[in-house]
């Protein structure tokens, strides 16, 4: 536990962060889990539809920072080159393929 009276100002600050940040990191994860889901299985139809949900989200934790710019960018393009791919094919795609 801080001594100091600014150290312990910023505990406090950083605990409401933490509160604040970790259901949007959380929502990130799991949209992005669930689009992957669906790729992988072979669901076209559902990943299209979900597709503007996720980057949403991605950008949304991108503007309060929650991700570096780079990093969103990156699960972006992999989730758009991987859904192109099954649109291209018809068939699932492989796990590794579809990975960031």
């Amino acid at each position: 536990m801080p001594v100091i009276k600014s150290a312990k100002k910023q505990m406090r600050q950083a605990l409401k962060r933490r509160a604040r940040n970790a259901p949007l990191r959380n929502e990130v994860k799991t949209v992005f889990k669930k689009q992957l889901k669906f790729i992988t299985e072979g669901k076209t139809d559902e990943a299209v539809k979900f597709m503007p949900t996720v980057f949403s989200v991605i950008d949304m934790a991108l503007k309060k920072n929650l991700l570096h710019r780079n990093n969103a960018a990156n699960k972006k393009s992999r989730l758009a080159l991987a859904l192109s791919k099954l649109q291209k094919s018809g068939e699932k795609v492989a796990k590794s393929e579809a990975k960031v």
